[in-house]
């Protein structure tokens, strides 16, 4: 019912399926307890999922490419919508901890909700197109650093060990990226097949045995599993993106109801208001960024209005680093606020979207105001 709800109005699902999650979870108007143990198990198989779809997107020289073309605009982007996050959980006070997290949380955009916007609005072929791709990319290569950074953080784990496990990662996505760009092929051909079904257990086989193992190295499964869809590439990726979409669409949804099912809908209302004053300022700051870095590449002023209010939504990737955060035992008030958070994103920024342009021309045709002074 959410979904078809959500495709009557055009709009992305994920805060619909956090309110479903809300009103039968802990505290809900019907609490399905049951519910929670299947949540769980499909959750985590739904952010593999996710994270794998994402990788089989890009090819290592699309990474590589976008990576060096937007490294000025992607570290502005890391500071204007991360910092706001970490103030907040710092004056709320969870500590570094709930600052690293609520940093992710606010930082990265929706890579799903933004690439939707962008081909309902027939923005693909658009100058500003590029300069957001080239952002989203930079993000998704930041959160392959950033959440085995969040998983030793939560641990608890000493400096020492923290820095080897960090180092295991560095080197996992410099070795992924090497093999992709020299012998993806190879890769391709190992888990390719003629045979659907055989083609199906051995892409998800992968995908759980390589995220598994990046879990046992303190490395996110999740990032186990991006890395093995940019090691697969030509023919043999659009091919599994095709055929895992639908796997990936049900076991996502899965995943926001079970995040929601695990909020109590009573803790929103104290953090309300922190929820819609992070909204407003990392939507500016959103904004803010892909309007400079359209700017540096030459692009008009509505080219860099529409490249601004396409990143505002966040989605998926804030629920991740919630989730994660919330199963490691921080303060349960995070996950009321990241879902209050992403309930208000994920509805802003397909709105700012679709707004901004005629928002801009009203602007532009508006004549300014005589000055009674005269100065």
């Amino acid at each position: 019912m959410m979904g078809r709800i959500a495709g009557r109005f055009g709009m992305s699902p994920i805060p619909l399926y956090l309110l479903g999650g809300l009103f039968f979870g802990t505290g809900g108007v019907v609490e399905m307890r049951a519910a929670a143990d299947f949540g769980h198990l499909a959750g985590e198989i739904g952010v593999v999922l996710l994270l794998l779809l994402l990788g089989l997107e890009y090819t290592a020289a699309e990474l590589v490419t976008g990576l060096r073309r937007s490294w000025l605009a992607g570290l502005l982007d890391i500071v204007a919508n991360a910092t706001p996050g970490a103030l907040v959980a710092l004056l709320l006070g969870w500590g570094p901890v709930g600052a690293v997290t609520m940093a992710g949380v606010t930082y990265i955009s929706s890579s799903g909700i933004v690439a939707k916007v962008l081909n309902d609005l027939g923005r693909l072929g658009n100058r500003e197109t590029p300069v957001i791709l080239s952002i989203l990319v930079f993000e998704d290569l930041a959160m392959a650093v950033y959440l085995p950074i969040l998983t030793m953080v939560l641990a608890g784990v000493g400096f020492l060990a923290g820095m080897k496990s960090l180092g295991i990662a560095l080197l996992a996505i410099t070795v992924v990226l090497i093999v992709a760009l020299r012998y993806g092929r190879y890769v391709s051909a190992l888990v390719d097949s003629n045979d659907p079904e055989v083609f199906l257990l051995k892409l998800l086989g992968a995908a759980l045995l390589v995220s598994g193992v990046a879990s046992v190295l303190n490395v996110s499964a999740g990032v186990g599993a991006f890395l093995l869809g940019i090691a697969i590439s030509g023919s043999t990726a659009h091919e599994a993106a095709k055929l895992l979409e639908p796997l990936r669409d049900l076991f996502a949804a899965i995943f926001f109801v079970a995040f929601g099912l695990n909020t109590d809908p009573k803790a929103i209302p104290p953090v309300l208001a922190w929820a819609v004053a992070l909204a407003l300022i990392t939507s500016l700051t959103k904004i803010g960024t892909g309007w400079w870095a359209a700017q540096r590449q030459g692009i008009r002023r509505m080219g860099r209005a529409r490249a601004g209010a396409a990143l505002v939504a966040r989605g998926e990737f804030s629920i991740v680093i919630a989730a994660l955060a919330v199963s490691r035992g921080v303060d349960d008030r995070l996950a009321a606020l990241a879902s209050a958070y992403v309930l208000l994103m994920a509805i802003i920024g397909p709105i700012a979207a679709r707004l901004v342009e005629p928002t801009v021309r009203f602007i532009q045709r508006t004549p300014p105001s005589p000055d009674p002074v005269g100065l």
